[in-house]
């Protein structure tokens, strides 16, 4: 009689599972500050490079869609002749490669890096990136830095870091 009550069970079409909870947004999250320093030989003399950045909470910060706020980054590209005076020093946000975003971008992207790549006969190159925090989703940038300090921002169609000639380049200030 047993064996016959367990096979007469009824069947459930009850799926158990847990209930999604919508994440909150905790307080506004910064990156690591970081400091990285690259000597490098251009035009037969010794230079270094350091690139500086640093969360900047008076920048305008940015939300995602739960309404996360993040900080965003103000870096600072500091070039340095051998013998201690200043070649090139300048402070960057994402403002200053604006020409080169989208409108998504603008609105809910930070600053997330700029790195060295290296001195080609007439300029410092870096590559840079402008992120949705917390994601792998950003647009590539190449900045270049001219013999008389002139800056260049283009977008890096060759996602390639080792730098090449890129006819989209723009001059600012």
């Amino acid at each position: 009689g047993v064996v016959a009550a367990c096979s007469n069970k009824k069947k459930s079409n009850d799926i158990i599972t847990t209930k999604y909870v919508k994440p909150k947004p905790q307080g506004p999250i910064s990156m690591e500050n970081t400091s990285v320093t690259k000597e490098f030989k251009w035009a037969d003399r010794n230079y270094s490079c350091l690139v500086e950045r640093t969360a900047d909470d008076s920048l305008p910060m940015v939300k995602d869609e739960i309404g996360q706020q993040f900080v965003d980054n103000r870096i600072k590209v500091t070039i340095a002749r051998a013998y201690g005076s200043t070649f090139f020093q300048r402070e960057f946000t994402k403002k200053d490669f604006d020409s080169q975003l989208d409108d998504d971008y603008r609105e809910t992207g930070i600053l997330e890096g700029l790195v060295f790549v290296g001195a080609e006969p007439n300029e410092v190159r870096f590559t840079a990136s402008v992120s949705h925090p917390q994601t792998d989703e950003y647009i590539p940038l190449v900045m270049s830095v001219n013999r008389t300090g002139s800056v260049s921002i283009a977008r890096d169609t060759q996602m390639d870091t080792s730098g090449g000639d890129n006819d989209e380049m723009v001059e600012e200030e």
